[in-house]
């Protein structure tokens, strides 16, 4: 059985070309924007493995409320993840997306506008039945069709729970904090000495060539 269909600056050669690019560049803004602000460190920690996008938009937001990215799992993948946790003990919603999150090492959490939706449709599938709950919460536990077909798509499931595992693997080696903190230094740096009496071309040009220093020292790690 199928599940049915749903419907910046440029460096060239270790350096940039013009000191306010540097500058730009460290304070986490492009140039043309004329100010200091953002996220130095960048979106994405993580890099193609991230889960941004398609379930937290970073730390700041849960289920997909950052920026737009592509999904992490496809429908049929996040389907069977669901019935598979399910299967394993009767849950909610809230509980599915926590469970999820739990196994991805903190990272992904897929939105509950796509979550609840797909509990519904495995319902009238007769995959899952709801069952009695206090509250307005539907608590869904597996049926006997759900079980057959876990086990008919046990190969794909094994790989979207091996992407989950990977995602809490690469969390652990992965810790962005360091680098992070010591981005918001040098913003915080440069914004206190540009904004100092007697800043001029030359300042742009000396704290451009220190940063052009670190980063060629970096890219030799």
């Amino acid at each position: 059985m199928r599940f049915p269909t749903s419907h910046s600056h440029r460096r060239h050669g270790g350096g940039f070309h013009h000191p306010r690019a540097a500058v730009a560049f460290a304070a986490g803004l492009s140039a043309a924007r004329g100010g200091f602000g953002g996220d130095a460190f960048g979106p994405d920690p993580f890099g193609d493995d991230s889960p941004r996008g398609g379930g937290r938009g970073g730390r700041g937001g849960r289920g997909g409320r950052g920026g737009r990215g592509r999904r992490l799992f496809d429908n049929d993948a996040l389907r069977l993840i669901l019935l598979k946790l399910i299967a394993d003990e009767p849950r909610h919603g809230y509980e599915l997306i926590r469970a999820i999150e739990a196994l991805s090492g903190e990272v992904y959490a897929p939105s509950p506008g796509v979550v609840y939706p797909t509990l519904t449709l495995l319902s009238d599938m007769e995959l899952i039945s709801e069952q009695p709950s206090e509250g307005s919460r539907k608590r869904f536990a597996i049926t006997d069709a759900g079980r057959a077909k876990i086990a008919e798509d046990r190969a794909a499931l094994d790989r979207a729970m091996e992407r989950l595992a990977h995602l809490a693997r690469k969390a652990e080696r992965v810790d962005p904090a360091p680098v992070r903190r010591a981005m918001h230094n040098l913003r915080f740096a440069i914004q206190q000495r540009l904004e100092k009496e007697g800043a001029d071309n030359q300042t742009m040009f000396d704290v451009a060539a220190l940063i052009d220093e670190a980063a060629s020292k970096i890219e030799r790690l």
